[in-house]
């Protein structure tokens, strides 16, 4: 029975979807099966696997306000082993269409309950705020990863977040757990990004992935041609800090 983890962060620019596309294609290459769900409208998740939005036939907001199941919003890729419920700009509306709807907190988790024996993983990317889209995909999870910037700000966030978490465990998912934090866009030759990442160590050193996700051209550019850094360069250091992120992830969930 597949896993599930979802990638969640109400601060946006963070690397999120970046992290989400790319754990998913790391743990694709060591062999597993692995859906990526993009639940945000934003629909980059989608893009950054080589899919056109503009062409699709079903979304997650098909699936949410339950117009099909979730073996028909599936699509395969290109990539080996990896599998994409994609999304698009429909899905903004879904957050006021949930509100009317049954067991509104859960319509995401009973759906991929149905797929968790068809995949080995399954990966959420969460849209940048903390509304029902995300709560969906909280109740829905085994574990979730905080993808974070060194930066002031994102220690304000993390603690909102973990709010958060901490509510959707209490009245949804009591199964719930925080599968790791994952510093993105590291530099560690600024005083700033050193300094954050001594705090965290303070506070969440538990929770911490061990290998910071470097600043890297090469992981920005590799959406542009709707590829994960594994594909577009897999010798680079984001490809192999990746790796290393899913190589951990797998073992805490």
């Amino acid at each position: 029975m597949g896993k599930i983890l979802a990638f969640a962060n109400q601060k946006g620019g963070i690397g999120k979807t970046t992290s989400a596309i790319n754990v998913a294609a790391a743990i694709a290459q060591r062999g597993k099966k692995v859906l990526a769900v993009d639940c945000d409208p934003q629909g980059n998740c989608t893009s950054g696997f080589g899919i056109n939005k503009k062409s699709l036939r079903f979304t997650s907001y098909d699936l949410l306000v339950g117009r099909v199941g979730g073996k028909d919003a599936v699509i395969p890729t290109e990539f080996d082993g990896i599998s994409v419920i994609p999304a698009n700009i429909a899905l903004a509306g879904a957050e006021f269409e949930l509100v009317e709807l049954e067991n509104r907190a859960f319509r995401l988790k009973n759906e991929l309950d149905k797929l968790k024996d068809d995949f080995d993983y399954i990966v959420i990317d969460c849209p940048p705020s903390l509304g029902l889209l995300t709560i969906n995909a909280l109740a829905a999870s085994d574990g979730v990863v905080i993808p974070m910037q060194c930066e002031y700000f994102a220690l304000e966030g993390l603690s909102q977040l973990m709010m958060t978490i901490r509510k959707t465990k209490e009245l949804y998912n009591p199964d719930l757990e925080i599968a790791g934090i994952l510093i993105t866009m590291y530099n560690g030759r600024l005083n700033l990004s050193t300094q954050v990442l001594k705090e965290l160590k303070k506070y969440y050193a538990d929770k911490l992935l061990s290998e910071p996700i470097p600043r890297s051209v090469r992981i920005s550019e590799a959406p542009s041609h709707g590829l994960p850094i594994c594909y577009y360069d897999k010798n680079s250091k984001g490809a192999k800090a990746y790796e290393q992120a899913a190589k951990e992830l797998m073992l805490r969930i």
